[in-house]
């Protein structure tokens, strides 16, 4: 058997939520979101382990509630960094040498189901780089703000949709490449929005496997609306 570790980044302020705690522990129907997210990770029976990166006042709270759940896979907790880039290379760090894959997944993304994760766990299988994603639906415009009111910016161009794709997570990848990826962002000094983007530095193919609307990353206040609908919705249907 394989084995697959799956990293959970925790450690992010949520300034973007305006809330004084870390948006990853806020809290859906009286569960923080990160362990609605790490219970779906949890689910794949496919992942033998996992690794949650979070701030270091968070660790005692998180293992406590961690216990609690008796997860299947061993879990483990480490401190995590101020960027979600530097949570998930101290993440690394803990990977163990043998290990064939790893699935990077925001802790804030708390509706994935097994089945998307199984998936692109199956296609990095095959192509060693592989993420969940979705069609963009509006028209794509690229901007400039220079000289500009905060709130207004200057269409540059316009890109074909049918040629972008809205990333989202889990995101999987070859141990050693996403290692080798990692290492090279941090000689060279370069920053990400999320591992796809180091693993394409290397010039190696990152493949899409389609995701789901669904599959929000809960940012900002209207999203924690959303999700309460949601989790209403699966719990009516179960």
């Amino acid at each position: 058997m394989s084995r697959i570790t799956a990293i959970l980044p925790a450690a992010g302020l949520g300034t973007r939520m305006g809330a004084e705690t870390p948006k990853q522990f806020l809290e859906l129907e009286g569960v923080p979101i990160v362990m609605l997210s790490l219970r779906r990770i949890a689910s794949c029976e496919l992942i033998t382990d996992i690794i949650v990166a979070t701030r270091g006042d968070g660790i005692a709270r998180l293992e406590e509630q961690i216990r609690a759940e008796k997860f299947k896979q061993t879990v483990r907790v480490v401190r995590g960094g101020d960027a979600r880039q530097d949570s998930v290379a101290r993440a690394l760090q803990e990977v163990a040498d043998d290990t064939d894959l790893v699935v990077v997944h925001d802790a804030v993304r708390p509706f994935v189901t097994r089945e998307q994760i199984n998936r692109v766990i199956e296609e990095a299988r095959r192509c060693h780089a592989a993420i969940l994603g979705i069609p963009a639906m509006d028209t794509v415009k690229e901007v400039k703000r220079a000289s500009l009111p905060e709130d207004v910016a200057l269409i540059t161009a316009t890109i074909p949709r049918e040629r972008v794709v809205l990333a989202q997570t889990p995101q999987v990848f070859a141990a050693k490449l996403l290692k080798e990826a990692y290492a090279r962002a941090e000689a060279d000094g370069v920053s990400a929005s999320d591992d796809a983007g180091l693993v394409e530095r290397l010039g190696h193919d990152v493949h899409v496997v389609l995701g789901s609307e669904r599959n929000i990353k809960i940012t900002k206040p209207a999203d924690m609306d959303l999700a309460r609908f949601y989790l209403e919705r699966e719990r009516a249907k179960s």
